[in-house]
């Protein structure tokens, strides 16, 4: 119940809107694809339903309620409140009229409604996510969607009938309720500043809800695709104006913290203390200010439909000064996942109404912009109450008849154009590649990305005609360096995002990344001879390749390795490993044996789980079991029993030594 949209959907079934006073965040206004006034009567209808089932059955009400309540009665009970205060606001209407187009709607669910489909897609049960969209799209459809047509007029009949009942019609302040209030007005001085009926006229409240609506029951999702697409994310499209200033507080962050081992406040509110003193202070209780506050706004919406996968408990809650630090610097794991989520959050929001309005103006400028270079200008950019409303009511007009009820039209076309041309033509995509990202010494450790990149995009080895290519095109050690960069990069994004496998790295550089300008003609043709589904392999031959290429030019690969895992080679050692690397598998294992070195030994806390005196291929082939590969006989038969973890990197270079005599024969 209540699931979001379907890209990247992870909401559960049941009762899942927690406390009815959040329900007033941008985050919670998703209304799946509906009009709000469908969604808010759906709801409502659906909170009473709950409500008298929990007066028959309490406990079965409580095991859909998620996270649980002990007494469901007066949260369900608070619940209908907000579900009659939103109606309200969506249909434009007061109290009286919204309480009755509730009952007008329960009265026409005793009326036959033929379907607009069959067979219908639900069960009486509504058992599974797919049912029980199928029966709120139905009801939308073909129950309340009707109503909605006919509810002005009904209204219209439902206050006649009221202001002809006799104990309302002798009564002053229902005729000046009702739009009579001349019988007031004689009983005031004529000179008096008060002395107007349009003193004492009701004018109904503009707001974005109400619109919604309106541009509903006037076609407008289908004749008005921008305005329609703008409202439906206005509530969080208003918070993209802060993404400069968050993207900001990233890069200043992670100047100020790269390479730092240990952080040394452990809150927010610690390392705003730590500024007092400073000049910038205010620069930075500014921007955290925002970035917490846009968190708070839309933490649901990233917790359920944002690009990134935060682990349920980061978006649980508010934060504040007692957060941890971490959840602002940008990372690819961890808590800085949260710092990440919302830049990319914010990007989407942007560049999803971008496009829409390119599809509706049929002109694509092709301009981008880095979030590295984002200023103020690029971002859609409003404030609700000095842009948008005064807008809204520009071209909204009052038609008043004494004994009537005020009526207002608006402009809907006009409206789109100007909120087209002052705050959504000529704004920019903006690229993904360029969101800050804090990058530690111990935080260079690719397993987790690896295996994330693993569980989204299905990976297959290089071939070794592949493999041979890319090494006779990579010659320097700067070549190496930047395409392993790249491909890192991409990995970034791929544990985040995912993509098809099929598609080819150099494409997705291009067209997805748009990082090329800034790449090397022969490296992009080098990469280009694979695809997203070898970017695991193609990590671990550039990353090996490095370091091969680092021994030639004389220089350490291992300068963070444990000296554990440093002691020399014996010569009886070196005469097993020569005989082993004529086997045609030696090559593939040499680099697992690299991954390892790199992934697993060079951590600082290595010695203390992986002990020296361990034997060197019993450690390498559990690793690869680990990662559900295929051990191949050879290396169980000929790779020498005897060499212990202890001897690892002087293992691994003459094993590479060995292999380029080989070669070079």
């Amino acid at each position: 119940m209540f699931s979001r949209s379907k890209r990247g959907d992870r909401t559960k079934s049941g009762h899942i809107l927690g406390d009815a006073q959040r329900r007033d965040q941008p985050d919670m206004q998703d209304t799946k694809n509906m009009s709000p006034a469908p969604f808010a009567l759906l709801r409502l209808l659906t909170h009473m339903s709950m409500l008298l089932g929990a007066q028959s059955n309490t406990q079965s009400v409580v095991q859909i309620i998620k996270p649980a309540v002990l007494d469901p009665g007066p949260f369900l009970m608070r619940h209908l409140l907000k579900d009659m205060e939103q109606l309200s606001r969506a249909l434009g209407k007061g109290v009286d009229d919204t309480v009755s187009t509730v009952h007008l709607t329960i009265h026409s669910l005793l009326e036959p409604h033929p379907t607009s489909q069959w067979p219908v897609l639900y069960d009486q049960n509504l058992s599974t996510k797919d049912a029980r969209n199928a029966w709120e799209t139905a009801m939308d459809t073909d129950v309340i969607a009707h109503q909605l047509k006919v509810l002005e007029h009904q209204l219209k009949e439902v206050n006649a009938f009221v202001r002809e009942d006799e104990r309302v019609s002798s009564n002053p302040v229902m005729k000046l309720t009702f739009g009579e209030p001349g019988l007031f007005l004689r009983s005031l001085p004529k000179k008096s500043l008060i002395h107007n009926s349009s003193i004492w006229s009701c004018r109904k409240k503009v707001s974005m809800l109400s619109l919604t609506h309106i541009v509903e029951q006037n076609n407008g999702r289908d004749t008005l695709p921008v305005f329609w697409r703008f409202l439906q994310r206005e509530a969080e499209l208003r918070l993209v104006r802060f993404l400069p200033d968050i993207l900001a507080l990233q890069r200043d962050l992670v100047k100020r913290f790269q390479n730092v081992t240990d952080l040394t406040y452990s809150t927010i509110g610690e390392f705003l203390h730590s500024q007092r003193a400073a000049s910038f202070s205010a620069w930075y209780e500014k921007r955290i200010k925002i970035f917490l506050s846009t968190w708070n706004q839309i933490r649901v919406s990233l917790a359920t439909t944002g690009e990134l996968k935060l682990p349920a408990d980061y978006t649980q809650e508010d934060l504040g000064l007692d957060a941890d630090l971490q959840v602002l610097l940008p990372q690819r794991h961890g808590l800085g996942l949260c710092s990440t989520a919302l830049v990319s959050y914010l990007i989407t929001l942007h560049n999803d109404l971008v496009y829409a309005v390119e599809k509706h103006t049929g002109e694509e400028s092709g301009y981008t912009v880095s979030p590295a270079d984002l200023t103020d200008l690029h971002v859609i950019r409003y404030e609700y109450e000095r842009d948008l409303l005064p807008l809204v009511l520009s071209h909204c007009q009052y038609s008043m008849e004494r004994g009537q009820e005020t009526l207002l039209e608006y402009d809907l076309p006009q409206i789109q154009q100007q909120i087209l041309t002052r705050f959504l033509q000529g704004k920019p995509h903006i690229t993904i590649n360029g969101i800050p990202t804090l990058v530690n010494r111990q935080d260079r450790n690719y397993e987790i990305i690896l295996k994330d990149v693993k569980g989204k995009v299905q990976q297959e080895p290089l071939q070794p005609l592949t493999q041979h290519d890319l090494v006779k095109d990579l010659q320097s050690y700067s070549d190496v360096c930047e395409a392993l960069s790249t491909v890192q990069l991409a990995l970034g994004f791929l544990a985040m995002t995912g993509a098809d496998p099929h598609m080819q790295l150099s494409s997705y550089l291009k067209e997805v990344l748009q990082m090329t300008d800034h790449m090397g003609s022969h490296i992009y043709k080098a990469l280009s001879r694979c695809s997203l589904k070898h970017c695991v392999a193609l990590w671990q031959l550039l990353s090996s390749l490095k370091s091969e290429t680092m021994i030639r030019l004389k220089r350490d690969p291992f300068v963070g390795i444990s000296k554990e895992y440093k002691h020399p080679l014996q010569e009886e050692h070196k005469t097993l490993l020569t005989s082993f690397f004529t086997k045609s598998s030696a090559d593939a294992f040499l680099l697992e044996m690299h991954e390892f070195l790199l992934l697993v030994l060079k951590s600082p806390k290595a010695p203390d789980t992986f002990k020296a005196d361990w034997g060197l291929k019993d450690t390498v082939v559990s690793y690869m079991e680990r990662k559900d590969l295929d051990i191949p006989p050879e290396v169980d038969e000929f790779f020498p029993e005897k060499i212990l973890l202890s001897q690892y990197t002087d293992t691994w270079k003459f094993s590479v030594h060995v292999r380029q005599e080989r070669h070079q024969r």
